[in-house]
């Protein structure tokens, strides 16, 4: 398990929200979290401390009057930590190398490579083409559906008809270098794990995935490493003393690094 940090950027500020709660009409969340300080200010300290692989995030639509302001904080984070960071929120083929050159290690795409609720594979085969298979992360958020999680596009808002499945993760693995789930039922309110998410992912063993969602104690730390099997990275956004938390940075390092 290794500790993946996060730079979440939200009308042109830091923040931590409540996943489920975003919305592109007037630009709408449910904030934990709203910081001070710019997103270089994290990339800073995360380059200090170590803590590579970490994702920043844009979490406005493009048509939204703060994309630009929103953009320009991703931009700032990656110029401060070259090769550190990744950055997804609206990656595409014309715009992911841009980023890449910008100083993101790899970019994070959902909503670009499905359409109509499935797997759009000429896009994603062309993206591939693009950026090259190592450099790509696919976020494969999710949102439960009765007894099964389905990924959901357009920041957490809109489910495809693909079902979280080994035969998902197989088909979709042979294009990227990782995968990026958020739990995007429990994103953001630090009251557990989605469980049985953590058993699924746990139960493949591929390239590497990291979980995010509900993480808001160290007991939640233990069970993910267990229920994981120790396959899967973590990422801590409400819960972190950074981010108005109770949980301190250093000693969730130290717990990740036993």
């Amino acid at each position: 398990m290794e500790f993946r940090p996060c730079i979440d950027i939200h009308n042109g500020k830091v923040k931590q929200i409540v996943g489920g709660s975003l919305r592109d009409q007037q630009d709408e969340a449910r904030e934990n979290f709203v910081s001070e300080q710019d997103a270089a200010f994290y990339a800073r300290f995360y380059r200090e401390s170590g803590a590579r692989g970490g994702h920043v995030i844009l979490l406005n639509h493009e048509g939204s009057e703060y994309y630009g302001s929103t953009k320009k904080q991703a931009l700032l984070a990656l110029r401060t930590w070259p090769g550190g960071l990744q950055v997804g929120g609206g990656i595409r083929t014309d715009n992911a190398a841009g980023y890449l050159e910008a100083g993101a290690s790899h970019v994070i795409v959902t909503s670009y490579v499905f359409r109509d609720g499935r797997v759009d594979w000429e896009r994603l085969c062309e993206l591939t083409g693009e950026v090259g298979r190592e450099r790509l992360v696919l976020d494969l958020s999710c949102r439960r559906k009765g007894d099964a999680y389905y990924i959901v596009t357009d920041r957490w808002q809109h489910f495809t008809d693909v079902m979280l499945s080994p035969a998902v993760f197989d088909d979709l693995a042979a294009y990227c270098a990782e995968f990026l789930i958020h739990a995007t039922d429990v994103e953001g309110l630090s009251r557990g794990i989605e469980r049985p998410l953590v058993r699924l992912l746990g139960d493949w063993d591929g390239i590497p995935v990291t979980y995010a969602g509900g993480v808001g104690s160290f007991e939640d730390l233990r069970e993910l490493k267990e229920l994981g099997q120790g396959r899967l990275n973590v990422t801590v956004g409400s819960a972190l003393d950074l981010f108005g938390g109770p949980l301190n940075y250093k000693e969730i390092m130290k717990f990740i690094a036993q």
